[in-house]
């Protein structure tokens, strides 16, 4: 959990230096910062999702994940959690707290360094590569906080406990996590972060939240495909 521990609390600091810095920029700066950063993520999320070696796999997995999704209506589910907490921090929060943590949230649980960061924390108690992510999300909790605001830090609870899960569990699902597994959880994960980059940049309301089912089912799909060939 150390890791884990680590990599939450780096994402707080950058948020703080963030919003630190939010105070100072001019409303163009902000808004120009956000589209680089959506373009960004957009980015990031391509590179993920190119490493797939099974097209038809990640777009089923889409497809169900979303089904899913949207019949629990988990879009929902995170707004109202957001909206929440804007209420709770009162005028503190300002506006687009939700919309903040969303986007953060995924953009730091979504990947192959999650994954395999938490399992070697929690088998081999080796957190070199959670504290490597951890500062990646620090820097980038800096840049997100000074346009997004304080609804970025929240997503160092998400990380704490997606990541902090994996790690506690990494005994029983290190033989499941296999690394044809991470790679399509990373490629279905990389289009969820694309859909975000694509909401910062055009405010759209692309519903990111609703296929984060998706992400899972690869760990469904591969033993069906090995199974039924």
């Amino acid at each position: 959990m150390l890791g884990t521990l680590i990599n939450a609390a780096l994402i707080l600091a950058g948020t703080a230096v963030g919003l630190l810095l939010r105070r100072g920029l001019p409303e163009r700066v902000k808004q120009a910062i956000l589209m680089a950063m959506g373009l960004s993520t957009v980015l990031i999320g391509l590179m993920g999702a190119v490493k797939t070696t099974d097209t038809l796999g990640v777009i089923l997995c889409m497809a169900v994940g979303t089904l899913l999704g949207s019949l629990i209506d988990l879009e929902r589910q995170l707004d109202r959690l957001g909206r929440w907490v804007e209420h709770r921090l009162g005028q503190a929060a300002g506006e687009g707290v939700s919309r903040a943590f969303v986007s953060t949230s995924l953009i730091y649980c979504v990947g192959a360094m999650a994954v395999v960061g938490s399992i070697d924390s929690g088998i081999r108690g080796d957190h070199t590569t959670l504290i490597a992510k951890g500062i990646i999300d620090g820097v980038t909790a800096i840049v997100f906080a000074s346009t997004m605001g304080i609804g970025v830090g929240l997503s160092a609870v998400s990380v704490f406990v997606y990541q902090g899960t994996i790690a506690l569990l990494a005994g029983l699902l290190s033989p499941v996590l296999t690394d044809a597994v991470v790679t399509e959880m990373s490629a279905v994960g990389g289009l969820l972060i694309a859909g975000i980059g694509l909401n910062l940049i055009y405010d759209k309301r692309i519903p990111v939240g609703n296929m984060l089912p998706a992400i899972f089912l690869p760990l469904a799909y591969l033993p069906l495909r090995a199974l039924f060939g």
